[in-house]
């Protein structure tokens, strides 16, 4: 099949290719500036994950996993998720406390990305962590099918690309 033919409409295609930049920069927008806005870690990954999901539904499964595939998103996952334990070790180390805030600024400035110690970097390591999650879930039920073999059992098959023809 065609890569034309694939996904949803050429109106649909195209509205996704101007919107798909403004809401991944949103996403990474809520993600570093979530200590002084409403937004954090987990809803500007959600958007980020959100603008593969809408990738993925205009164009097909084929073009989000060419930019983004599953492997990377595994990769940029445990990624996430080691940066937030180090920034808690680090905490316990150079403070008192397991997640302790051991970043300051003097004299402190007030409103501005990194002026809440750690808080904007586990913002990232969150947005990183729950965007590259979503993804790879998404990517999972996107691309495979669960079919019952027998009286309780399950198995997962790869679902074939490209659409069946009627005859």
């Amino acid at each position: 099949m065609k890569e034309e033919e694939k996904g949803l409409s050429t109106i649909v295609k195209v509205v996704t290719r101007w919107i798909v930049g403004f809401i991944l920069l949103f996403g990474i927008y809520i993600v570093i500036f979530g200590h002084l806005t409403p937004g954090g870690g987990f809803p500007g990954g959600v958007i980020i994950a959100g603008t593969f999901v809408l990738l993925t539904l205009s164009f097909g499964r084929e073009v989000p996993l060419r930019k983004l595939n599953s492997t990377l998103a595994s990769e940029l996952d445990s990624f996430g998720a080691l940066v937030f334990l180090l920034v808690g070790i680090l905490g316990l180390y150079l403070a008192t406390y397991f997640a302790q805030n051991f970043i300051t600024t003097f004299p402190q400035q007030y409103f501005r990305p990194l002026s809440a110690g750690v808080i904007p970097i586990c913002n990232l390591a969150i947005g990183l962590k729950v965007g590259a999650s979503i993804f790879m879930v998404f990517i999972i039920l996107a691309v495979t099918r669960v079919i019952s073999v027998g009286e309780g059992k399950m198995k997962m098959l790869r679902k074939k690309t490209g659409r069946r023809r009627r005859k």
